[in-house]
């Protein structure tokens, strides 16, 4: 099983990229947000408990979360590996993740970073604004924000990662296609 995280402030491409590595790879996409969703609409247990903090307007507790994410890679034990898309968020979650994975007899192989020029990010999510109508993409004030909570939060984990020898960080800039490459070199390096 080989498992890769996808890093990179809103705008930098994870999903455009993450779709590619999954075919490329032939791995599973975990992404925390569509795995809430799947456990709400189908009213299991974690979702409905998910959804009691959500009705609320507070953060769903970490323990709800990796119970979720556990769920997911046990319901799955002949997946090739994973994409880790918006988890782990926090060093916490990281840790718990990695006894999820050992668990499993498996480890995160490798973690990737995109990095991207801020006022790129900023012209990429306000186009994609205009073209989806994400409010949380038509304000510049806004977007900055959200780069502030991802640095926040993030340069910790990366560290995390950067001491286990994992994080490879990967320049963001360019055609889809070059980003691309990159990408695969790096995670063909960790192979």
């Amino acid at each position: 099983m080989f498992n890769v995280i996808i890093f990179g402030p809103p705008g930098a491409g994870k999903g455009t990229q993450s779709a590619m590595l999954l075919e490329k790879y032939e791995l599973v996409h975990l992404s925390t947000g569509d795995v809430f969703r799947s456990n709400i609409k189908g009213e299991t247990e974690l979702g409905i408990l998910a959804k009691s903090y959500i009705d609320k307007g507070q953060l769903v507790p970490d323990e709800v979360t990796i119970a979720m994410v556990e769920d997911f890679l046990k319901t799955r034990p002949d997946a090739k590996g994973f994409i880790f898309d918006g988890f782990p968020r926090t060093i916490s979650q990281g840790e718990a993740l990695d006894t999820i994975l050992s668990n499993l007899n498996t480890t995160i192989d490798t973690v990737l970073a995109l990095e991207v020029e801020e006022d790129e990010l900023v012209k990429r999510l306000l186009e994609r604004g205009k073209q989806s109508g994400r409010v949380d993409d038509q304000s510049e004030e806004t977007i900055r924000n959200r780069f502030g909570e991802y640095n926040n939060k993030t340069e910790p984990l990366l560290a995390y990662y950067e001491k286990q020898d994992k994080l490879s960080r990967v320049h963001g800039m360019g055609q889809i296609d070059e980003i691309f490459a990159r990408l695969c070199e790096a995670i063909d390096k960790k192979a």
